[in-house]
C-alpha cells in the first residue's frame, strides 16, 4: 500500500511560554450564526480550494472524508482508554468528547492571512488543525494522564505540544494542546492524518466558551474593564480546579484508610 504523510509543516516549538495560542484552535473557528449569507460564504470557500494535490486527495469531498474517519478513530481510542480505565481503577478521566471539521470558509481564510494560496495541497500542508477534538475532564491531574495516554498509542505520532496548563496565555486561557496524526485506513492507501488535540478541565471549558462569545461579540476587541475581568475569572476558574483535585484526593486517602480498616 501507498502511504501518504499529511503532516508536511513546520515544526511548533515543543513548549510556548508566549502569550501565542495555538492558531484557529476549535475554540476559535465554530462559526458564528449568519443564515444563508454563511452558507453562501463556505460554498464559495469550497470552489476557492482548488485541487492541485499529487499525493491522491484531490477534492474537498476526500478530504472531509479523511478527516472524519480520523476524528472518528481518535474519538473511539479515547472512549476505549476511558473504558479501560473505568475497569481497571474504578474512575473516568474523560467526562465527555467535542469533535469538529475546519469549515472551508475557516480554512480559506486562515491560508490568504497566512499569505498562502487556497488550494488543498496548502490546506492539508499548513492547516493543523483541519480535524480537531476537545477531550474535557475533572481534574488538571487528569489533562496530562489522558495526555500521556495518547502519546503511548503505538500508531499515535505526537507531532507537537502546546502546555498552556504550565504557562497560561495572558488572557488566562488554560488548556493542553497536541498535534498527532493517526493513520487512516483507505482501499488502496493509508493516510497519515493530522488531528489537533485540546485536553482541559470542565472548568476550563467553561472559561474558554465565554471567553469565545466575547471575542466574537466584540470582534477581538472587547473593552479593558471586560478582558481584566476575564483574567480575574481565570484565576477563580484555576483556584476552583486546584481546590477541587485537593479535595479529590482528600477523599480517595479517606477512602482508603477505610478499606484497610
Amino acid at each position: 500500500m501507498n502511504k501518504i504523510h499529511l503532516c508536511n509543516f513546520i515544526w511548533y516549538n515543543e513548549f510556548n511560554m508566549g502569550g501565542g495560542r495555538l492558531p484557529d484552535s476549535p475554540e476559535r473557528d465554530e462559526t458564528p450564526d449568519g443564515g444563508a449569507d454563511v452558507h453562501e460564504a463556505y460554498e464559495g470557500a469550497v470552489m476557492e480550494l482548488k485541487a492541485d494535490n499529487g499525493e491522491g486527495i484531490d477534492s474537498w469531498r476526500e478530504v472531509t472524508l479523511v478527516y472524519n474517519a480520523a476524528l472518528r478513530q481518535v474519538e473511539t481510542k479515547m472512549e476505549i482508554l476511558n473504558d479501560e480505565f473505568q475497569h481497571v481503577h474504578q474512575y473516568n478521566p474523560i467526562e465527555h468528547i467535542k469533535s469538529r471539521i475546519k469549515t472551508p470558509e475557516s480554512i480559506v481564510k486562515k491560508l490568504k492571512r497566512d499569505g498562502h494560496e487556497s488550494t488543498i495541497d496548502n490546506m492539508i500542508k499548513y492547516i493543523n488543525d483541519i480535524a480537531g477534538i476537545r477531550v474535557i475532564c475533572s481534574f488538571t491531574s487528569d489533562i496530562y494522564r489522558i495526555a500521556d495516554m495518547i502519546a503511548e498509542q503505538r500508531d499515535i505520532k505526537v507531532l507537537a505540544v502546546k502546555d498552556y496548563i504550565t504557562f497560561p496565555k495572558s488572557s488566562g486561557y488554560k488548556s493542553y494542546h497536541m498535534i498527532v496524526t493517526v493513520p487512516v485506513y483507505l482501499s488502496d492507501r493509508t493516510v497519515d492524518t493530522k488531528v489537533e488535540i485540546q485536553i482541559r478541565t470542565v472548568a476550563m471549558d467553561f472559561w474558554a466558551s465565554l471567553e469565545h462569545k466575547i471575542h466574537y461579540k466584540f470582534e477581538g476587541d472587547a473593552p479593558e474593564h471586560i478582558r481584566n475581568e476575564l483574567v480575574e475569572c481565570a484565576k477563580m476558574v484555576s483556584d476552583l480546579d486546584e481546590r477541587m483535585l485537593q479535595l479529590n484526593n482528600q477523599i480517595i486517602s479517606l477512602s482508603h484508610v477505610k478499606e484497610e480498616n
